[in-house]
């Protein structure tokens, strides 16, 4: 008999901000009980934490329509994965002095959230 795995997953690609200022972010809430993680995210003064916590909210949606029989609150659920990737790098020209041109590099990223149910065994309170 095959035992289900209770995780589902939810990813925002292109997003027009750097992946080096989304991670300050996924850093703060990778490992922890998703009811927290929001929490945590709604007080944090970073301009991603909106972005990270609407990612996750799509993942823990995402597990309640792929286990509608299941009971699946935020407090039962964990991120169990988040990172992020680089996305395509958009390259635009400014001019400088003397006819030259600096090049500006306006980044992107994609979000990746995986939400799975806490088990038993894995409960640990800080």
């Amino acid at each position: 008999m095959e035992t289900q795995k209770f995780e589902a997953r939810a990813v925002q690609r292109h997003l027009r901000k750097p992946a080096r200022k989304i991670r300050l972010v996924a850093d703060l809430v990778r490992g922890e009980r998703v009811d927290r993680a929001l929490k945590q995210l709604e007080f944090t003064k970073k301009g991603t934490a909106y972005d990270v916590a609407k990612v996750i909210k799509s993942a823990s949606a995402n597990i309640r329509d792929k286990f509608e029989e299941e009971r699946l609150d935020n407090e039962l659920l964990y991120i169990k994965e988040i990172y992020v990737d680089e996305g395509v790098t958009l390259k635009r020209i400014q001019p400088a002095p003397m006819g030259r041109a600096h090049r500006i590099n306006k980044r992107s990223s994609h979000i990746t959230v995986v939400v799975a149910k806490q088990e038993d065994e894995i409960v640990t309170e800080a």
